[in-house]
């Protein structure tokens, strides 16, 4: 009977710290992906970029646009493999991790979306192009990350 009155208790010391950490966590969207004011949450981790995520039959998608309302690019996660899509100003300066060819030279990124599975990059130009950059994981390691943005 005590085992079951101290269970109890925790439920109700412990379900509302559950219920509003899961209420901090923006869902993601399941239509707007393209728009320059979709009716999403943004996300970005930056001051200079907006980052909005949809989720659709298992394909999570993150565009990233910048303060003007501007599609910049959008990547593709699924099953663990980052996709670059065909949208965009910047849709052919987007990197993915499987690209065999090396991104144009960045200096300068800026992380604005991170999760924990991936990390998009924005690498600003001078032209005012914007390389976009995903990375798999987080990176937790500086000498990593510092590897991952070269």
């Amino acid at each position: 009977m005590k085992k079951r009155a101290l269970l109890s208790s925790l439920l109700v010391v412990l379900l509302p710290v559950a219920t509003s950490a899961l209420a901090d966590t923006p869902a993601a969207a399941a239509t707007g992906l393209g728009q320059s004011w979709p009716a999403a949450t943004d996300v970005s981790s930056s001051g200079h970029f907006r980052v909005y995520v949809f989720e659709r039959a298992g394909v999570r998608y993150v565009q990233v646009n910048d303060l003007d309302g501007k599609v910049r690019g959008a990547f593709g996660v699924v099953g663990g493999q980052v996709f670059a899509l065909p949208m965009g100003l910047d849709a052919t300066r987007l990197a993915t991790p499987a690209d065999t060819t090396p991104a144009p030279a960045a200096q300068g990124g800026e992380v604005v979306y991170r999760s924990d599975d991936m990390q998009v990059i924005a690498y600003p130009q001078p032209s005012g192009d914007l390389l976009l950059r995903a990375i798999q994981g987080e990176c937790k390691d500086p000498m990593e990350c510092n590897i991952h943005l070269q």
